[in-house]
């Protein structure tokens, strides 16, 4: 359990690091709170691993979207169409944990924060792209942390990228955009690569089918985010139409199991986003290790963000020989990639 020392750092940080710029809401809320004893002693019943402020958030969120009455809605624009300004909504919202402090309890050691975020697929279009480019092999899609799938679909998404022509799937119902930064341009190709295979590994499944599952991973999405909640619930309505396997259970160990199903004509492709950062340093070294010890056997594809720093990373094995590069910087929600990877031929050499 995190000290309420620890805790009120972690909801500055998240204030200044997550939130400036992107919910003013949110950012103004961690501020209070950081200094308030009470609900920082509420937040020590959250489950160890967990990123607290995104759970906190996320389970008065989850409340507010059930219909629970207070006047703290006022201040959400995912549920009122003209929001009240954030300076004045700490009062109501320490009020509204205090009343309601058994359920948001219940929710802090029950819930996960999983990732919903479908705009990171904007980086890892690209990747997949050149992935396939020099494999020449179907895509076999293994993702750990996937909660509901929705990132396994990315090749049913349309994109465009400084508003230039649109790649991927064209009639799709979701276009994906994301800016790109600096000089280098990604290998973008016009239709998506062949997928043979969608695997999800997770600690915690989300069958979007389910009222409670699916109204969980809508209170993730930060309040005033309405284009990303319209995002998720485009790439949720994909779900029905093309299934992804979910595999229930801690992503790491079941890797290789995983990975011996797959069929050596495809290639191999394991993949996480901001996932890495629930995982215990140990872990994450396992987690290397495995994907290396695969990479004797077979041909492997390595795509991963937050294990040594927050930029996107492909460390990837063929024929036994192991390369490794940061391929990208990226916002955190897909806004913008910087990409990195100046010849992606050399990675061949």
């Amino acid at each position: 359990m995190l000290s309420k020392e620890v805790l009120s750092q972690k909801f500055t940080t998240f204030a200044e690091n997550e939130c400036k710029g992107s919910s003013e809401l949110y950012e103004f809320l961690a501020l209070e709170i950081a200094k308030d004893d009470e609900i920082l002693e509420l937040c020590t019943n959250a489950r160890n691993g967990q990123p607290v402020p995104n759970l906190l958030f996320g389970a008065v969120h989850y409340l507010l979207l059930k219909g629970f009455e207070h006047k703290l809605k006022e201040f959400y624009p995912s549920i009122v169409v003209e929001a009240k300004p954030p300076n004045n909504s700490f009062e109501y919202f320490k009020e509204f944990c205090l009343i309601n402090i058994n359920e948001i309890i219940h929710l802090l050691q029950t819930r996960l924060v999983q990732t919903n975020e479908v705009r990171r697929c904007a980086y890892l279009y690209p990747v997949f792209g050149f992935i396939y480019k020099i494999s020449k092999k179907p895509l076999a899609l293994i993702e750990i942390g996937t909660s509901a799938g929705i990132q396994l679909l990315w090749d049913k998404y349309s994109y465009s990228y400084n508003a230039n022509e649109v790649v991927g799937n064209k009639g799709s119902r979701l276009h994906i955009t994301s800016e790109l930064k600096g000089d280098i341009k990604p290998f973008l190709p016009s239709t998506p690569p062949p997928v043979s295979t969608r695997v999800g590994i997770d600690l915690n499944t989300v069958d979007l089918t389910d009222e409670e599952e699916n109204l969980w991973l809508k209170s993730l999405i930060w309040a005033e985010h309405n284009e990303r909640l319209m995002m998720f619930e485009r790439a949720a309505s994909y779900i029905t139409e093309c299934p992804v396997q979910l595999v229930e259970g801690d992503g790491v160990s079941l890797l290789r199991g995983v990975v011996d199903r797959v069929s050596n004509d495809s290639a191999v492709c394991i993949f996480h986003t901001h996932v890495a950062n629930q995982m215990p340093l140990e872990t994450r070294k396992q987690l290397l290790s495995i994907v290396e010890s695969i990479g004797k056997d077979r041909d492997v594809f390595h795509i991963y963000n937050n294990i040594q720093d927050r930029d996107l990373h492909l460390d990837f094995y063929l024929n036994g020989v192991e390369h490794k590069q940061t391929i990208a910087e990226t916002e955190g929600h897909g806004k913008w990639v910087k990409w990195l990877l100046q010849n992606e031929l050399q990675l061949n050499n």
